[in-house]
Parts: C-alpha cells; structure tokens; sequence
C-alpha cells in the first residue's frame, strides 16, 4: 500500500530526473541503485527509511525535505 509521501517522493524524484534530461535506468545508475528499485520509488511502491531519502538528497545535492514537499 502506497502512502501520500511516498508517492510525492516519488514525483519529486521524477521531475528531478527529467530536468536532468535521464533515463530511469540513467537515473538509477547515478543514484548507485538497481533500475527496478529505482522505478519502484518513482511510482511510489517502495517504503524509504529517513536513511534512504537523506542518501538521495545527497546525490542529488537537495534537502531531504524537498523529496517530500509537493512542489
């Protein structure tokens, strides 16, 4: 079951990834993680700890509270 944050994380993640001009599977290579994981938090379907969303924002040089804002 997918929650309100994860889906706007997911977005978040999304927008960033196609201002960045990426592929999903570009993305998740720049984000050091498996394609289908990262295709998984882009849709929403996968539970992130604090960890995870702070290690994103990191790469992605971002606050890890921008992940979770609507935009």
């Amino acid at each position: 079951m997918e929650g309100d944050l994860q889906r706007t994380l997911g977005d978040n993640l999304r927008r960033i990834r196609k201002q960045m001009g990426m592929s999903q599977e570009e993305f998740a290579d720049y984000l050091n993680v498996h394609r289908t994981y990262a295709g998984g938090v882009e849709r929403g379907e996968r539970n992130l700890t604090l960890r995870s969303v702070e290690a994103l924002a990191k790469v992605l040089q971002v606050e890890a509270i921008s992940l979770l804002q609507e935009q």
